[in-house]
């Protein structure tokens, strides 16, 4: 069973709902087109995967998380905008659709958090058509870089990764993600990066307040101390050391992703 290392906190899902097709999917976007069938696996609160469905329609699209949390909101958010997607719980190592079954296979964010992203690669790719598209971005926590230098945010990306592989995930998953494919028998692949980077005001806010409230209030928080990795002064100076970079008015912080675009 895995262990989602952020869980559903509000602070965790102030991040994903700001996740779109321009900002999370790019690499993919001159892929889409009306009457597409598309699969989103890890949807979360579904804002990438309401933008996916704005792009295909009238195409079938289908949003599935492995909790039931965000999925309520991700039904709302999808009424709201006028477009029909199905939401579900779902499981990545056994998905439940026939062989070649969607033209596009996507997941955001996921295989970093799985034991077993190979496998999930390989049902990914049962449920895709001959021809069809599995696309796949995580990020690389060990190319997070920002300014100002603050031990505490040092102390924040270690305790990060430690937590992450003491549930046997992998946090650096980027720059692996061509070597999975490759394991998972998929050689038609078109491998590229591309970051994010937040440094305005309001970026800052986002991102730190998101960030300071995932250090003392998420699943990762709760994992840290249960796995006696820190205790709540630790993780109150991590959150601490956030509002600081977000009060930086020269406050700056980047991050590398590894996407794949894999011709099924």
């Amino acid at each position: 069973m895995d262990t989602y290392t952020h869980g559903h906190a509000d602070p965790v899902l102030q991040s994903h709902r700001w996740r779109t097709v321009e900002n999370s999917a790019a690499y993919l976007a001159p892929h889409l087109r009306a009457g597409l069938d598309v699969l989103d696996v890890g949807c979360g609160p579904g804002t990438i995967t309401v933008d996916l469905a704005e792009r295909v329609a009238p195409g079938r699209v289908v949003g599935l998380d492995v909790s039931a949390d965000p999925l309520d909101e991700a039904r709302a958010l999808a009424e709201s905008r006028g477009v029909a997607v199905t939401f579900a719980v779902g499981d990545v190592y056994a998905l439940e659709a026939p062989d070649d079954s969607f033209d596009v296979v996507h997941a955001h964010q996921v295989l970093q958090h799985l034991t077993d992203p190979v496998a999930a690669l390989r049902e990914m790719a049962r449920v895709c058509r001959p021809g069809g598209l599995l696309a796949v971005r995580d990020v690389d926590y060990a190319t997070f870089v920002w300014w100002p230098d603050d031990e505490g945010l040092d102390r924040w990306l270690d305790l990060y990764h430690r937590v992450a592989r003491r549930n046997d995930a992998e946090p650096d998953a980027g720059r692996r993600l061509l070597a999975w494919a490759h394991a998972a028998g998929l050689r038609d692949v078109t491998a590229t990066t591309s970051s994010w980077c937040y440094s305005s005001p309001a970026e800052r806010e986002w991102w730190g307040n998101s960030w300071a409230g995932r250090a003392t209030a998420s699943s990762f928080a709760e994992q840290a101390v249960a796995y006696g990795l820190a205790d709540a002064a630790k993780l109150g100076g991590i959150a601490a050391a956030w509002q600081r970079w977000r009060d930086a008015d020269d406050g700056w912080l980047g991050m590398m992703h590894g996407e794949l675009l894999i011709r099924v």
